[in-house]
């Protein structure tokens, strides 16, 4: 036996001294992770030493063990608030709450017996077994505890590299916890499982070695966990000491009482034993009643406000549909309150909720057909404000004496509770809970911040709501932006043609009128073909532009214009050039003179054209002596779009038209008017020289 403990620890020397080489050897050490590696490198020889001697046992090693112990704790806390150098929440706990003080005490206690032989002698007097076993055992199971703390505190994406240390932790604590919980039951150390551990350690190292290579990469700490936790484990830790103990107790019992089947009865309570413990660990429904058990027992208030708060604020941020958001709302209420499921009522148009979606809900067809018509219970939710508790409703049934709750009030109803959602006091949804995994009565607190955590619901239920909507209308507003531009340009080319129908019959035989004509329908032509254009583009679709002649232009619209009073032309220029688009710029100059005209129909009104140059821009003024506009009128409602004095007339998008292309291409225009002295539209554009290559 001797020879098998000292090789099964010479291999976890060797293996775990291999370790700190490599540890050692990385660019970023860990020095952490190096005393660790070490002090199991000191347990691992001390266990050797122990066995080439004439005699050797716990007493010479165990106090080794206990500082391994230790430093792969002092390793774990690191992982939590790596890579932060400054006190975290950890240090705050153990300084200021009697739990974390009572275990470090238990710790020093722990340490001074196995330091010293007349302690450990006091200890067996008075505990009638040994007191290092019951030691190891709890720290065993704290290794465990906070084993999983990391690795469930820790985010998706920090888990990766925290998986093999994890992993690697845990086992060294579940055999330490295998090892000495069967030695605690038979009151002697088992030296079968004891000496193995050495090859076990020695397995164990490659994942710690695969631990260390990720862990360089981990850039943020996983979450933080808050006292209320730590308290919460804690207690699940001592709560394991006690069951174990008591599991050793009465394994003792059993083996004293029947001599004859006590090994038998020994496995058979020691498996239903541990079956027993992991059942409990993986029941939710007995989550939920420690949940209310310490809720109750150890906090002057029911919940973390801020953890829950900035909980629910973290996964907001996250959410990218309407979708996601109906399910989270359902996850988040339910999951305060232990629900076991539930289902989320919206509001459509009509003012009519229907079920947008469900979780684990449980309800008949008639209840949800109740649900769907029934508008006593939106109508009393809005009123009241308030979470309709039917655990309440049994026992304090006057409560909701103003409403009828009877569909849902039997003996198998899953209905639980019925929280509203409130926008700017608008009911905007309810949820139904369904029965809680373990029986509990809601407080105030409770009330509380189910209505509270609504309202936070409720406003970015809303938000995403206003989102889609607001994308719908600009996809809307696109169109009829667009069709409002080509109304505008379908009336001007109705009042073209149907001046040349006016003047026909009148002129038909005149030349002049006919070549003005065929000219007039050809730019008719041209306008159509931009107008197809346009819907084909899907947008206000612009030609590139290019270099023009606004003498040309002013000509054509001279020839082409025929309303009154008769549009006055002047122009000493006999070329001036400029970039743009010309059919644009003809409808622009073109309605300019349509408005000028419509605001000059008193006797002797006039509207003049005026092309000059002023530096290097070419300045064309359009004026009249018509009603004119105030300078409020201007500044407020002029170059608004679809704001307009014409009635029915009009689009209102000609100024905003002209406005908006003339910046675009470069050029300024100013507007100046007085009541019933005229107004002066100045266009400046800026001025091209052409060359050979251009072509306009």
């Amino acid at each position: 036996m001797e020879n098998f403990i000292f090789f099964s620890y010479l291999s976890s020397t060797i293996a775990y001294s291999a370790l700190l080489l490599f540890a050692i050897s990385r660019k970023e050490r860990s020095w952490v992770f190096i005393i660790s590696i070490s002090v199991s490198i000191a347990w691992s020889i001390a266990v050797m030493r122990s066995a080439e001697g004439n005699h050797f046992f716990l007493a010479d090693t165990i106090i080794y063990e206990t500082f391994r112990n230790l430093s792969w704790f002092l390793l774990i806390q690191n992982l939590f608030s790596f890579p932060k150098k400054k006190v975290n929440n950890f240090y705050h706990f153990l300084r200021h709450t009697r739990l974390a003080l009572v275990l470090i005490t238990f710790i020093a206690i722990s340490i001074s017996i196995e330091a010293f032989p007349i302690l450990l002698d006091m200890a067996l007097a008075w505990m009638n077994g040994d007191p290092r076993i019951v030691t190891h055992v709890i720290l065993a199971v704290l290794g465990l505890v906070l084993t999983e703390q990391l690795y469930r505190n820790s985010s998706l994406e920090h888990r990766w590299h925290l998986k093999f240390i994890c992993l690697s932790l845990g086992s060294i604590f579940a055999i330490d916890f295998l090892v000495y919980s069967k030695s605690l039951l038979y009151k002697h150390l088992d030296f079968d499982l004891w000496q193995t551990r050495g090859f076990l350690n020695t397995l164990i190292t490659p994942f710690l070695g695969v631990g260390i290579q990720r862990l360089q990469e981990l850039q943020h700490s996983p979450s933080e966990t808050a006292p209320r936790k730590i308290v919460f484990y804690t207690s699940i830790l001592f709560g394991c000491g006690v069951y174990l103990i008591l599991m050793s107790a009465t394994g003792y019992y059993l083996k004293q009482a029947n001599a004859e089947w006590g090994e038998t009865i020994q496995t058979v309570f020691i498996f239903l034993a541990m079956l027993l413990l992991v059942i409990t660990f993986t029941s939710g429904k007995i989550r939920a009643l420690a949940k209310v058990y310490f809720s109750k027992h150890f906090f002057h208030y029911n919940y973390d406000y801020r953890d829950e708060w900035l909980k629910i604020s973290k996964s907001l941020a996250k959410l990218e549909s309407l979708d996601e958001l109906k399910d989270f709302i359902i996850i988040t209420l339910s999951n305060l309150v232990e629900s076991s499921g539930g289902g989320l009522w919206l509001k459509n148009d009509h003012g009519h909720f229907f079920l947008a979606a469900q979780q684990n809900l449980r309800l008949t067809a008639q209840e949800l057909e109740q649900l769907k018509t029934g508008q006593d219970l939106p109508d009393y939710l809005l009123r009241k404000q308030w979470v309709i508790d039917f655990f309440e409703l049994a026992h304090a049934p006057e409560v909701y004496d103003d409403i009828d709750l009877s569909p849902w009030c039997y003996e198998d109803s899953q209905v639980w509770l019925i929280v509203p959602l409130f926008h700017l006091n608008h009911l905007e949804a309810f949820v139904v809970l369904t029965q809680p995994r373990a029986p509990r009565k809601l407080n105030w607190e409770d009330h509380d911040l189910l209505k509270t955590v609504g309202m936070q619901l409720a406003n970015a239920l809303a938000l995403t709501k206003a989102s889609e909507a607001l994308a719908n209308n600009r996809q809307f507003e696109a169109y009829h932006r667009l069709s409002a531009f080509l109304v505008h340009d379908l009336k001007n080319i109705t009042a073209q043609i149907s001046l040349i129908v006016k003047n026909a019959e009148r002129h038909k035989h005149n030349q002049e009128f006919f070549d003005d004509t065929i000219e007039t329908l050809n730019h008719v032509v041209n306008k159509m073909q931009h107008i197809v254009n346009q819907l084909r583009q899907g947008n206000t679709y612009l030609s590139p532009a290019k270099l023009v002649n606004l003498v040309e232009i002013i000509r054509s619209i001279q020839r082409q214009h025929k309303g009154l009073p008769v549009l006055q032309i002047e122009n000493q220029l006999d070329e001036c050039f400029v970039k743009a688009d010309s059919t644009k710029l003809i409808n622009i100059l073109t309605n300019l003179v349509q408005n000028a005209q419509d605001a000059s129909q008193q006797p002797n009104s006039w509207v003049k054209l005026v092309l000059t140059t002023r530096q290097d821009y070419a300045v064309i003024k359009i004026i009249d002596n018509g009603i004119g506009m105030t300078q409020s009128f201007i500044s407020d409602r002029l170059f608004k779009p679809f704001d307009t004095t014409k009635g029915n007339a009009g689009m209102g998008i000609g100024a905003y038209e002209a406005k908006d292309y003339i910046l675009k291409i470069g050029g300024i225009l100013d507007v100046e008017s007085q009541p019933n002295h005229g107004t002066t539209f100045t266009l400046q554009l800026p001025i091209t020289k052409p060359n050979g290559n251009e072509q306009h």
